[in-house]
């Protein structure tokens, strides 16, 4: 079987690498970083004209009907990018519930707003610390009317949709609501994070509008799904700016002196880069992995997507994390780029879920496949 990208997919990654490396630079990165305001709306326009928030969509509501192979190509370069976008927001996880469990109006009136960028959407789950499930559900719908609390919602400041999880007194014990979040009912409060570039918020509903998603009480099985697949294409993003961290470090260290020769010969140096290029290469495999279950909605897509989602989350961390190391005391200053990815890798190793979350789910789906 073969896991690697077509020739026609890795002309699209040559188009998205050098279009990230001509309009979404590290400068424009560090203007996100050090702004704190909203994203930037010249570069999601761009994002938006080159397809990358309708590839997936189908053509019939404006979008390019492409593949999830090409979803994972494009994933890989935002990462490689630090893009500070609501790309992941919008496409990874409100999109795919839109495909998944919305109604043909809901598609008809979401789907090409979506695609062409005119709407920024979000997904929330969480309501407090720890793993989040049906019985501690706490935001419910009477009616049409939803109220409750959800936290760290990513993106959340500023988009203009989101797919919420409420509690149901019916089937797995969730339903999933489509709710505008432009109502007088809904209150937004910014949430600091250790990565500015993507802003999180908590939401507030004090009886706002909200339209049922598919089925009452098959909310809590969508939102497995939803999060199985997101985790492939967070994945992707995070073996993107694993490899950058590696070849920032690789560069600065044949480029930096000490003692008459490349910090790059020495023993300490290259185990440090060796160590990455091995966890980079294995998260690397377990992504090709995810994107053939993702593509294909194989039956083995829980292992994969818990795989690829473990070994990227370990990955990135570990290779900007020694990154700065073997920018040795200038990593650590404002000043260098490294902060970028070190503050990525921390962000989206909680998204969707944490490393120890994704372990016990990796674990479970083992037992399961081995049980079957």
């Amino acid at each position: 079987m073969n896991f690697e990208f077509s020739e026609e997919q890795n002309l699209l990654r040559e188009q998205a690498r050098g279009f990230l490396q001509d309009n979404c630079s590290p400068k424009v990165v560090r203007e996100a970083l050090e702004s704190g305001g909203p994203f930037n709306q010249g570069l999601w326009g761009k994002v938006a004209e080159m397809g990358w928030l309708s590839t997936v969509i189908p053509e019939e509501y404006d979008g390019l009907g492409l593949s999830y192979l090409e979803l994972c190509v494009i994933a890989d370069e935002m990462g490689r990018a630090v893009a500070p976008l609501p790309f992941s927001s919008s496409v990874y996880l409100a999109t795919e519930a839109l495909l998944a469990c919305g109604t043909n109006s809901q598609k008809e009136q979401w789907l090409p707003k979506l695609a062409s960028g005119e709407v920024v959407a979000t997904f929330a789950l969480a309501e407090g610390q720890g793993q989040t499930t049906p019985k501690n559900l706490q935001t419910s719908v009477s009616g049409d009317k939803i109220s409750g609390r959800k936290v760290a919602v990513a993106d959340a400041a500023y988009a203009d949709l989101c797919i919420v999880v409420a509690s149901s007194t019916s089937g797995d014990g969730a339903d999933l609501y489509l709710v505008d979040l432009n109502q007088s009912e809904i209150s937004r409060e910014d949430v600091p994070t250790l990565d500015p570039t993507r802003p999180h918020a908590n939401l507030t509903f004090a009886g706002a509008s909200a339209e049922l998603m598919g089925e009452a009480g098959t909310g809590w099985a969508a939102t497995n799904n939803l999060l199985n697949r997101a985790a492939i294409l967070f994945a992707w993003e995070q073996v993107g700016g694993s490899d950058t961290a590696l070849e920032m470090a690789r560069e600065y260290a044949l480029g930096r002196y000490a003692f008459g020769r490349p910090i790059a010969s020495y023993q300490a140096i290259k185990h440090k880069l060796a160590e990455m290029y091995v966890r980079n290469t294995l998260a690397r495999s377990n992504c090709y992995y995810g994107a053939w279950a993702l593509n294909t909605n194989a039956a083995e897509l829980p292992v994969a997507a818990a795989s690829a989602r473990v070994s990227a989350i370990q990955a990135y961390y570990f290779s900007a994390k020694e990154n700065i190391q073997t920018h040795g005391g200038m990593g650590f200053t404002w000043e260098f780029d490294c902060q970028f990815h070190y503050r990525r890798s921390k962000l989206l190793s909680l998204v969707v879920g944490s490393e120890g979350q994704w372990a016990d789910k990796l674990i479970t789906a083992i037992d399961q496949s081995s049980a079957a």
